[in-house]
């Protein structure tokens, strides 16, 4: 038995609502949140970003997972934001929370789906029998162009997932990629924003790779969507998941539990890792949960977890996802939000 040991999430306390980034740039605020089933996000603070989200989330994480952090042999974290172009944020992270120096460390990319590239790789090491533990990282401090639709969206955050094959919480039974060349989103070296194709991204790029990705899944597992508990997709809004799912012949019910994006937005490739630690704050022994990752570019990492009976060991051992969601919130205006993101850049 391979899987999840430990997991762990990160969100930033501060929120900026959409209604308050609406009526910057004059639109209406009601046919935004209709359209994206959008409310809320994340924002990181000043001294914030993927190093400092992975390395709340890994710490939570080995709270949960109850292990020596010296017997963790690999450290993979994905994103897009990474803070340095050439050195890994992992070599940071091993020092914060105690790993090292006998340890593999890399940065992944691959747009949203890079944290679930990280996840694979070190599940894939352990089942390998290369190494007793292995952790998988997925956060962003994601970009949006000021007036472009991604503002409305792009927020922060991250989870953690420790591989092993003791005490497993959520046993992976089944992966499957699929990947291809789309053109539906980029960012160029030395660009602060990415672009994206605008309606392009939708069916020939999010739809076309997770729907693919989910019915490989099933044929490979030989499983039927009315098997699991719950199932997450990435989210780069609040209607693109829900409408995947139902081509996929998923419910509403079996997306709810991770369906978080209308109040933290899309935290690329934190967004369905931080959805699949949510479900894991409240699944019980015996789920089977579905998850499929999305990354611009473009391709899906899909993986099938069945929860043992040691997750109610763990559930209480570190904050909740939505225990961080939903409380201690501080609200920025678009003023603040601009000066925490970098927007506003002063002369001094």
């Amino acid at each position: 038995m391979v899987g999840i040991v430990g997991y762990g999430s990160y969100l930033p306390r501060y929120r900026i609502k959409v209604e308050d980034i609406a009526k910057q740039w004059g639109a209406d605020p009601e046919a935004i949140k209709r359209g994206l089933m959008l409310y809320e996000k994340t924002v990181p603070g000043q001294d914030e970003d993927t190093i400092t989200i992975s390395v709340e989330a890994a710490r939570y994480a080995l709270q949960r997972a109850r292990i020596n952090p010296q017997e963790i042999g690999a450290v993979y974290i994905g994103s897009e934001s990474h803070p340095y172009a050439v050195k890994p944020s992992a070599t940071v992270l091993i020092d914060a929370v105690g790993i090292g120096p006998d340890v593999h460390v890399a940065s992944f990319e691959f747009a949203c789906k890079a944290g679930t590239e990280a996840m694979y790789v070190a599940y894939s090491l352990v089942k390998a029998g290369e190494m007793k533990y292995a952790m998988g990282i997925g956060a962003d401090t994601s970009q949006g162009a000021p007036g472009d639709a991604l503002e409305y969206s792009a927020s922060a955050g991250g989870a953690a997932f420790i591989m092993g094959n003791e005490n497993v919480v959520a046993e992976i039974l089944f992966t499957h990629s699929y990947t291809s060349d789309t053109p539906d989103f980029w960012r160029r070296e030395h660009e602060f924003y990415p672009r994206h194709a605008g309606r392009f991204t939708g069916e020939p790029a999010y739809f076309k790779h997770i729907v693919n990705a989910g019915k490989a899944l099933l044929e490979k597992s030989k499983m039927k969507p009315s098997d699991f508990k719950h199932a997450v997709f990435h989210m780069p809004n609040g209607k693109f998941p829900q409408m995947a799912g139902r081509q996929l012949g998923f419910t509403k019910e079996q997306l709810e539990a991770g369906w978080i994006i209308p109040w933290m937005g899309n935290t690329y490739s934190g967004s369905s890792p931080t959805g699949l630690t949510a479900i894991l704050d409240v699944a019980n022994p015996g789920d089977l949960i579905f998850m499929v990752s999305f990354g611009s570019g473009a391709g899906s990492d899909g993986f099938i977890f069945k929860v043992t009976d040691k997750i109610k060991d763990v559930q209480d051992k570190a904050v909740k996802l939505r225990d961080m969601l939903d409380n201690n919130k501080i609200y920025l205006d678009y003023g603040q939000y601009a000066k925490y993101r970098g927007k506003i850049i002063l002369n001094v």
